[in-house]
């Protein structure tokens, strides 16, 4: 099955949001062993959007559009393809009585043109829309498919996941079944990684290996087709063991854990609680942690000390430690991991200092970046990165390599095993 998304609305066009939806919508039809050929942004004008319809009928069985669905004028999604497949469009009783609900319950007015969200497409099968108002749409017509979904990620997210990807799970795998393992790599580039395991990539049938590059991340997703999740696994698993044997020293997680999510949970699992000490991170860091639910219970805090003063009178720093070594030196982020260790009384602290951009700082060039981590009564250990990217980007690339530096820290000690 071949898949074309199409993203419906004037605001991608202009730049005004980004497209996440076909990103999001494209690795989730992978796990399906769905291809995805093309993305398409159009407008909200439905003569343009016809055009794009019946160019993406030559080219595509599988037809998801995103977008289009709401209340007003704009909103011509639906119309627009009923039109063009020669059907109608029908009041749904449920989404129409939950549309009336949502507006009575916050005891506002309904206008009139809310009504439009609860019309869909004759024989379609609704998706329910669990987090707005719209609901989306799956019909199948002269063997093809058209998915309709709603534009806000928010929406159209679980609404393809719990909705829309079930019922295409089972029109392709033949009454089995599809099982995707997601492993995460963080410190080795995609090249390098790629050129571990090309014999691998090479050899695939079942199970596939799909490779895909992040910001400093590399995931490997290994999907099989079998007819039980017991035989899926068992396909799985030896690949799986292949990969780690080749490049296992730089996995840090599997399926939708993210680095910060890896550490937090690490911390809160053993009651290990952090500090951090932040320059040119200016607080992302623990911002990063805080994103994990129930990091609360370990997170200390920290200190954002952007200049030389602030460390030395709020940090601590000794003056002719700077002196002598400025603020990006190793010597630097292992006084300022010390200190905040002390000062939060915690028993890891992780410090972050050096030249974000778009000068250089203290004779030291752009993306040159010092991370400290010193943990209970250990000595403190230093990692130099020398970043090759614009100032926001080397802010997050620290960011990312002091949490996998932690965790590596952390399985290092036996605390938690991949």
């Amino acid at each position: 099955m071949n898949a074309e998304i199409i993203a419906v609305g004037s605001e991608l066009l202009l730049g005004q949001i980004n497209n996440t939806n076909a990103r999001f919508i494209s690795s989730q039809l992978t796990e399906l062993g769905i291809n995805v050929y093309y993305h398409t942004v159009v407008g909200d004008n439905a003569g343009r959007l016809e055009e794009i319809i019946v160019r993406a009928e030559e080219r595509a069985d599988l037809l998801i559009f995103t977008g289009g669905l709401g209340p007003t004028k704009d909103d011509l999604t639906k119309e627009t393809i009923a039109k063009h497949l020669g059907t109608t469009l029908k009041q749904n009783d449920d989404a129409m009585n939950m549309i009336e609900g949502f507006f009575a319950k916050r005891n506002r007015p309904m206008t009139e043109n809310n009504r439009k969200q609860a019309l869909v497409l004759k024989d379609c099968e609704v998706l329910e829309n669990a987090n707005g108002m719209a609901p989306g749409m799956f019909l199948e017509q002269e063997g093809r498919i058209y998915i309709l979904l709603p534009g806000p990620p928010k929406e159209m997210e679980p609404m393809f996941q719990f909705e829309a990807k079930p019922k295409l799970a089972r029109l392709v795998s033949d009454g089995g079944l599809i099982v995707s393992h997601v492993l995460r790599f963080y410190g080795i580039g995609e090249a390098e990684l790629e050129e571990r395991v090309q014999h691998l990539l090479e050899e695939q049938t079942n199970p596939t290996i799909a490779p895909l590059a992040g910001d400093g991340e590399v995931t490997l997703r290994i999907t099989a087709k079998a007819n039980t999740e017991d035989e899926a696994w068992a396909l799985i698993t030896p690949v799986r063991e292949q990969i780690l044997t080749a490049a296992g020293d730089y996995l840090y997680g599997v399926n939708d854990e993210s680095l910060a999510s890896k550490l937090a949970n690490m911390l809160i699992d053993h009651n290990l609680t952090i500090a951090a000490a932040e320059s040119l991170t200016a607080g992302l860091f623990q911002s990063e942690l805080a994103t994990v639910p129930g990091i609360g219970e370990v997170l200390y805090g920290g200190m954002v000390t952007y200049n030389e003063d602030m460390k030395v009178n709020q940090l601590g720093v000794p003056k002719e430690l700077i002196e002598r070594y400025t603020v990006v030196s190793a010597e630097c982020a292992a006084s300022m991991a010390i200190n905040i260790k002390e000062k939060f009384g915690s028993q890891i602290g992780v410090s972050l200092t050096g030249a974000a951009g778009p000068g250089p700082h203290a004779n030291h060039p752009v993306g040159t970046v010092w991370i400290g981590i010193v943990f209970g009564d250990d000595e403190p250990v230093t990692y130099e990165l020398h970043l090759q990217g614009m100032r926001n980007t080397n802010r997050i690339r620290a960011v990312k390599t002091a949490i996998y530096r932690v965790i590596q820290l952390l399985s290092d000690k036996g605390y938690r095993k991949i």
